[in-house]
């Protein structure tokens, strides 16, 4: 495939501090403090690990860390602000001393949100992209915080319901394009917007494969913010490899995310940061040969 040029972006963050993003591919390590989330739950569910799986997690070439308090796969069952900021704020309070880099929280919810941006996250990775809690907006307004817009329609317990589109990539780059004007009337600066296109949520294998096939198109880079993508481990990917447990999907995720940073991403979030590094030097390497080559 031809790389697609990568737009360069500086992200603001809480305390002056900023992001570079474009110069090269990013990677996002996740660290789900959960019970129940489908492919690490449980297994870091108290702050000594976390911090442990956290600083092998940078160690291995994590730009960021993305720390969730309750599990968003296909089914998954709501959790009260109580008992998902029980499960961030420790975490997050112990990282924020020991980890260089800038920490994000996955939540809906501004309540937890504003606990996070005060226990040290720089970041909030919303997965509704404003359509759960509009009030997450406010708090990246009044912090600082950039804010992840994520695609989804739907809850994680009903989203498939609603996996239906005319044209899933153009479908999916209006429907962001809402969340981001949603957050700029909150008074969220431009400048601090990711976009996700939300492989996974709320469509069906084949609108997954489409919208990975379609990061380049013009309605997504219309929208001229930086895109995350996350692709790691997801049951989308059975459609190419067949059934297996989601902790044997890291060659496939691994090929997804070499497919994502081609396509102009730039940060990929992922389970498996030693491969995911190497993949995404190897393309970005690519990229920049082709960028040098005469035109």
């Amino acid at each position: 495939m031809t790389p697609t040029f990568r737009r360069h972006y500086t992200l603001a963050l809480p305390g002056g501090r900023t992001l570079e993003l474009g110069r090269r591919t990013l990677v996002m390590g996740i660290l789900n403090v959960t019970p129940d989330s489908f492919s690490d739950g449980g297994r870091f569910d108290d702050v000594p690990r976390a911090v442990d799986a956290a600083l092998a997690m940078v160690a291995a070439g994590a730009d960021l860390i993305d720390v969730g308090g309750e599990s968003t796969r296909p089914g998954a069952p709501a959790v009260d602000v109580a008992t998902e900021r029980a499960r961030v704020e420790p975490v997050l309070k112990a990282l924020a001393a020991q980890v260089p880099v800038p920490l994000s929280v996955d939540t809906t919810k501004a309540a937890v949100a504003r606990v996070a941006i005060d226990a040290g996250a720089s970041i909030l990775n919303d997965i509704s992209g404003l359509r759960h809690d509009p009030g997450l907006a406010r708090v990246a307004a009044e912090t600082g915080a950039a804010l992840v817009l994520m695609h989804m329609r739907g809850m994680p317990a009903d989203m498939y319901r609603y996996a239906q589109y005319d044209d899933v990539v153009t479908d999916v780059a209006a429907e962001l394009a809402w969340s981001i004007a949603q957050a700029e009337e909150a008074g969220v600066s431009r400048g601090a917007l990711i976009v996700d296109p939300g492989l996974g949520f709320a469509k069906q294998a084949e609108h997954s494969w489409a919208v990975l096939a379609g990061l380049a198109h013009p309605r997504l880079r219309d929208l001229d913010r930086p895109i995350l993508v996350g692709a790691s481990r997801k049951s989308f990917l059975q459609a190419a490899i067949g059934e297996c447990p989601a902790a044997e999907r890291d060659p496939a995720s691994l090929a997804a995310a070499t497919v994502a940073a081609l396509s102009g991403a730039h940060v990929l979030r992922v389970h498996d940061v030693a491969g995911s590094v190497q993949a995404v030097r190897v393309a970005d390497m690519i990229s920049a040969a082709a960028e040098a080559r005469p035109h």
